[in-house]
């Protein structure tokens, strides 16, 4: 640290903008349109529009805060965010902080160290904070923890919604770790908005294949692509453009190998190195998503040994489970966009006609055209076309699948002893509804902490505040019995506050009938509502079909020839 910066009472961290790389647009975001539109309603239209803010006498959201799994590009966005914002006559100052970054060992020093942030965005309004990290600059106050690293919790709160105004000051934080931050700073006036970056499902993940080989020549075909993001599951951004580096890699290997074993610089010629279906399977195996290296996904696809078995048997669970939880509908529709799980709460008014001539004004102001009685209506018409769980807006029909309702949603899946066919059929049902947020509460899952309770608390909360979502439980007797009288309680508890038209799936399979079921655990489910499948065994044709093609067809195929 340079001693004259320390003399003139300037920052250890350093308040100069930082240079972000210009190459990083909105464009270059895969899967993730929902948050750039409310990003653009935060940053952008403020400046660009701002008669509209004036002319409604509301102040635009100032603060939001993205959290999900690493790789599903929270940083990136804000890096998108910060490069969209400075094209044209627009200028908006970019200031990007680790949470680590703004502490210090020097009593007082990491204070001052947020207040010459603030004070310098404030001068070189309009200006983004992004602090990346920030549970470890603003962690949950508790008696256990320091009292200095209160002092900076507290810091950022009053800087962030005292007494005098931020102005054009946006502050976006960026974390793995939701319940980690402090939750004074989860309320409107600091953080406004909640983004939410879960793993991408199967269009975002096509979408993301396409942005990192979009540049590629000759550029992969939409089949292959469509394969590509059938295949990856549970891979995150930052997995697939991974996966697109070590494709390339592998298709120099085959092309050139004699680059390995030379010192010297060889010349080649790069319009001999196509990029082939075979080199994104090997690469493939030599990806590990981030996901599966700490615990594996739980949802997969019926492999191909499998398939002729239990296609039949999973087409009948997903009809059975549309009907029991109609959620499942819109998520297998093939042309359903992204925004169905979206957490975003923006309310998108004026985008519908259709909305706009059914609901009435706010105002007491008479229209000036007669209106018949069917479409007069008071403040109650609006909350109808408003969906609680999804933050957009459903026009109400006469069907009911248009705007699906659950009561308590709950599914079991019954296997015979010893079949082994729940585990692969639960996983394929995960693997159909990806869309939706996965929560596992296994034996492993509760146990790898030492609080199984608290463990139990929170992903019961997570799944009821990311709803629509999922709670799989495999083998439920055997679960039941290993975990405790509390733990039992609790869940029960947890599993009857969540309110009774919210929807959240609980998901379970057995290999003892229902009969021989606890009778805690037949209270869960209500055989009368479908809410329990028995899994047939497989039937004479399924069998026929699957040694027809393991003996008639892969068995009797000539061994591939080697070309030298």
């Amino acid at each position: 640290v340079d001693k004259d910066t320390i003399k003139i009472g300037g920052s250890l961290s350093g308040v100069e903008q930082m240079q972000v790389d210009g190459s990083v647009q909105f464009d270059g975001v895969g899967g993730l349109s929902d948050h750039i539109s409310s990003l653009k309603e935060m940053v952008i239209f403020p400046l660009l529009y701002p008669e509209i803010f004036e002319r409604l006498k509301i102040e635009p959201p100032r603060g939001c805060l993205f959290y999900g799994p690493p790789g599903t590009g929270k940083t990136l966005l804000a890096r998108a965010l910060a490069n969209e914002c400075s094209q044209g006559d627009m200028r908006v100052t970019f200031f990007m902080r680790k949470g680590a970054e703004c502490l210090s060992k020097w009593i007082g020093e990491s204070e001052r160290q947020l207040r010459l942030l603030f004070e310098e965005a404030y001068q070189m309004r309009p200006s983004i904070i992004f602090f990346d990290e920030i549970d470890a600059l603003a962690p949950v106050r508790s008696d256990k923890q320091d009292q200095i690293h209160s002092s900076v919790v507290g810091t950022l709160l009053a800087l962030m919604d005292g007494l005098a105004s931020r102005g054009e000051v946006v502050v976006i934080g960026a974390t793995n770790r939701l319940d980690s931050i402090d939750p004074a700073l989860r309320r409107p006036g600091r953080f406004e908005r909640e983004f939410r970056f879960s793993l991408p499902n199967k269009e975002a993940r096509k979408e993301i294949f396409k942005i990192h080989t979009r540049d590629w020549n000759p550029k992969p075909s939409d089949n292959l692509l469509e394969e590509l993001a059938e295949e990856c599951v549970g891979y995150c951004g930052a997995d697939i453009k991974a996966l697109c580096v070590e494709t390339g890699l592998c298709a120099l290997r085959h092309r050139y190998p004699q680059l390995y074993e030379s010192r010297e610089r060889l010349q080649i010629n790069m319009d001999s190195i196509k990029i082939k279906a075979n080199d994104f399977s090997m690469a493939m195996q030599k990806t590990v998503p981030a996901s599966r290296r700490v615990v594996p996904s739980p949802g997969r696809a019926l492999s191909a040994i499998s398939k002729p078995l239990l296609e039949n048997s999973l087409e009948r669970i997903l009809q059975t489970l549309q009907r029991v939880f109609p959620h499942a509908e819109l998520a297998l529709k093939k042309d359903q966009q992204q925004g169905i799980t979206s957490t975003s709460t923006c309310l998108k008014i004026g985008q519908s006609k259709s909305f706009d001539e059914e609901s009435s004004s706010i105002s007491e102001e008479k229209p000036t055209h007669k209106m018949p009685d069917c479409k007069k209506a008071g403040f109650r018409t609006f909350s109808r076309y408003v969906y609680p769980c999804y933050g957009s807006i459903f026009k109400m029909a006469e069907n009911p699948r248009d705007q699906p309702t659950s009561y308590r949603p709950r599914f079991l899946l019954i296997e015979e002893p010893g079949s082994g066919q729940a585990s692969d059929l639960a996983a394929a049902v995960i693997h159909s509804l990806e869309k939706f947020p996965i929560y596992t509460l296994d034996t492993p899952t509760l146990f790898a902490s030492t609080s199984p309770d608290e463990t139990c608390v929170q992903l019961m909360r997570e799944a009821q505040r990311t709803a629509p979502s999922i709670i799989y439980v495999p083998q439920i007797p055997l679960w039941w019995e290993t975990v405790g009288p509390t733990l039992r309680s609790v869940f029960t508890t947890l599993l009857q506050s969540i309110p009774r038209f919210t929807p959240v799936l609980l998901l379970a399979t057995s290999n003892v009938q229902l009969r021989d079921l606890p009778e805690e655990i037949k209270a869960l489910f209500n055989n009368e509502y479908e809410e329990v499948f028995r899994i047939p065994r497989p039937t004479c044709a399924e069998r026929r079909h699957f040694f027809e093609d393991l003996v008639m067809k892969q068995a009797a195929q000539p061994p591939a020839l080697k070309n030298n």
